[in-house]
């Protein structure tokens, strides 16, 4: 197995030179972006563009996030502290738990509201992106989300390295079979990173308690709503949807899942498998 290297850079003390009497100036942006994560300006700016012809405005919805970065300085000083608590030995982690790591760059950095946690290419290399303007203005701070948002996402990146992360899918029931499979494997990379099997980010009040009992209603429900399962109707991916008062339970059925298939077999061999092997796979955790 190729050992790659995960590479870990924190850019916060830098991203301060944006601020001019506690105001975002873009001019100083441009130049702490271009040194700190050279070539991203072009992906922050056309991402920006977008957001503003969809109708956002800069002054309503992009500078008030902006300028918190710099006012609330608890908010702030949380973010880097856990950054670098869940960092912190992480490759060796990985190494420990798969034999081999992501070759990947985790950056925490100061973006123009691009997302709080961004799989990209940036000059032919895989970077992850944590726009520490988004974990604030969403209030993901806190231990788990900032674990949810950064070994999840490697989750992706190593079954992106080592298998198939993207597979083309003929049918929505296809798409959404695969969305639970790879949320899925992201969701046990996390476990097994962490130390254990029962973990869950998403755990907040009663969430994997309520889960745990309720198994075979998720399961039964996903199954009938996949053949009519659609990106406007589906209510199991997000915390935006709910499932009988609860978000992300499709990350809860596809941890199960995979779990099921890490019965019969390796991990390594999991992220390889095209869509019949998961479809197959499927319907026997479906009766079991």
């Amino acid at each position: 197995m190729g050992m790659g290297h995960l590479k870990v850079t924190d850019t916060t003390a830098e991203m301060m030179d944006s601020f001019a009497g506690g105001v975002f100036e873009m001019e100083r942006w441009k130049e702490y972006i271009d040194k700190a994560v050279p070539g991203a300006r072009e992906l922050c700016f056309g991402d920006m563009q977008e957001c503003i012809e969809a109708g956002f405005t800069w002054e309503k919805d992009f500078l008030p996030v902006l300028n918190k970065v710099c006012s609330d300085s608890e908010s702030r000083e949380q973010t880097v502290r856990e950054f670098h608590e869940i960092t912190d030995g992480l490759d060796e982690r990985i190494v420990a738990a798969f034999g081999g790591t992501v070759d990947v760059e985790l950056i925490l950095y100061l973006g123009l509201c691009n997302g709080a946690g961004w799989v990209t290419e940036i000059g032919g290399k895989t970077v992850v992106l944590l726009g520490i303007e988004k974990i604030i203005e969403l209030g993901w701070y806190d231990r788990e989300s900032m674990i949810g948002l950064i070994v999840h996402e490697l989750g992706h990146v190593y079954q992106a390295q080592y298998g198939v992360l993207h597979r083309e899918t003929e049918s929505m029931r296809e798409h959404f079979l695969w969305q639970l499979f790879t949320e899925g494997i992201a969701m046990v990379f996390e476990q097994e990173v962490v130390g254990n099997s029962e973990y869950f980010h998403q755990d907040r009040d009663g969430w994997k308690e309520w889960c745990d009992g309720s198994l075979n209603l998720i399961k039964k429900s996903f199954d009938k709503d996949l053949d009519v399962m659609t990106d406007d109707n589906q209510r199991y991916f997000g915390d935006w949807v709910k499932f009988n008062g609860y978000g992300d339970t499709g990350y809860y059925l596809g941890t199960k899942f995979v779990r099921f298939l890490l019965t019969e077999d390796s991990f390594d061999n999991l992220v390889k498998y095209d869509i019949d092997e998961v479809a197959a796979g499927y319907e026997r955790f479906m009766a079991c």
